[in-house]
């Protein structure tokens, strides 16, 4: 008998269902595997290269071996210093560098951590649905309870969260944010961050903000930081990444600014965990916010582009589609008569008859059941063929499904 065939994994790993992307990903290596050439629209996985400067800074630093050695745990002092300088300049927030900024491994590792910090049996956590898995499962891995609320309006979604917290007890411990919104592109108002703030204060409630698209913005909209609001660090922090903005996605480098004890309590975590981000990469980062403000603007410009080309495309099909203000997502309704087989087996489908990879909604929730994530990755040359596959694929999938219902 083999060692491994009486495992018994831990009662949360039963909570935890195949990781959406982990299955998307799966199937498009398999097509590729078989010589296919598959369209990526499903993963937000960016092509474009990271600016040159960053390239160079981190291969000048890492021929110096004494950035081999552990790194400090918190992140170098000269990168906090950088982000808070940052955010001095794009937001007006004033940001003590050592106290209330640490570098994480990507902002979904600080989420992750930070939800070991704060969450625990019998709290309860509120997550705008439908959600990026990590909003949900960070607090289910933490031993934390989810109550999903279905993002809607201003005024309706902050009526729910004071119901939500009149009636329960005990009150929610959490709440989670995250704009610009994936999987849905919403955007905040500065009016939405300072009602937030007032019900933290009312209700107790610690406030957790994935701001991972802050920069990623179109049509002049500029997102709004929750941390402008006056107010902000007493009741939560804010987590940024240069994955997008700089096309660093795997060289996994984050942040988490705000509330000096939510950050101590992160570094407390992080502490047992791991040790760090890679030197070289950290002052790689340092480059990126000194010196790579026009590449930013330069990647924004070819996003919207690409979302121009891609929402055209899906409109002259007769798909109605709403143009993201934000992020590298286009979060589009399945049109009838497709909508009949859900999101999964259509997406499904379609990778089967046109080779385009989708995301389909319900990996985001009941909430995203009936959508789709299209992702801004491929260049415009790539969405339009994608576009000409996915309208010649549509009347074979729709068969393809009815024949074997």
């Amino acid at each position: 008998m083999s060692p491994t065939e009486n495992i018994q994994f831990a009662k949360r790993m039963e909570q935890l269902p195949p990781y959406l992307f982990g299955m998307i990903n799966h199937m498009k290596t398999e097509k590729r595997l078989n010589g296919d050439d598959v369209i990526d629209l499903g993963m937000g996985n960016p092509i474009d290269p990271t600016p040159e400067p960053i390239v160079q800074k981190l291969c000048e630093v890492a021929r110096d071996p004494k950035t081999h050695r552990y790194p400090i745990a918190s992140g170098l002092k000269n990168l906090k210093r950088e982000i808070a300088k940052n955010y001095a300049e794009d937001y007006g927030v004033t940001l003590d560098e050592d106290d209330e900024v640490i570098c994480t491994i990507g902002s979904k590792e600080g989420i992750s951590h930070m939800c070991l910090a704060v969450v625990g049996p019998g709290d309860t956590v509120l997550v705008p649905a439908p959600a990026f898995p990590i909003h949900i499962y960070a607090v289910t891995i933490a031993g934390g309870n989810v109550i999903r609320i279905p993002l809607s309006s201003e005024e309706t979604f902050l009526k729910q969260i004071a119901q939500m917290c009149e009636s329960l007890y005990p009150p929610p411990k959490v709440l989670m944010l995250n704009y610009p919104h994936n999987p849905t592109a919403a955007v905040a108002t500065q009016s939405l961050y300072a009602e937030v703030v007032a019900m933290a204060r009312k209700y107790r409630f610690l406030v957790l903000h994935d701001f991972a698209y802050a920069k990623i913005t179109f049509d002049g909209y500029t997102a709004p930081s929750f941390m402008e609001i006056p107010g902000a660090r007493d009741v939560g922090v804010e987590f940024g990444s240069f994955s997008k903005s700089y096309n660093m996605a795997g060289w996994r480098l984050g942040y988490c600014v705000g509330n000096k004890q939510l950050i101590a309590g992160l570094a407390k975590i992080k502490g047992y965990y791991d040790y760090g981000i890679f030197s070289p990469i950290q002052v790689a980062g340092i480059v990126a916010l000194r010196e790579c403000g026009e590449d930013v603007v330069h990647q924004v410009a070819i996003y919207q582009n690409r979302r121009d080309v891609l929402c055209r495309g899906l409109e002259s099909m007769g798909w109605e589609v709403t143009p993201p203000r934000a992020g590298m997502f286009v979060w589009v309704r399945i049109p009838e008569p497709y909508n009949e087989m859900g999101s999964m087996e259509f997406s499904i489908r379609m990778m089967r008859h046109a080779n385009v990879a989708m995301a389909p909604g319900i990996g985001f929730g009941k909430e995203g059941e009936g959508y789709l994530r299209l992702a801004l990755v491929e260049n415009e040359h790539r969405i339009r063929q994608a576009l000409r596959q996915i309208k010649r694929a549509l009347p074979d999938v729709l068969t393809d499904y009815r024949q074997s219902a």
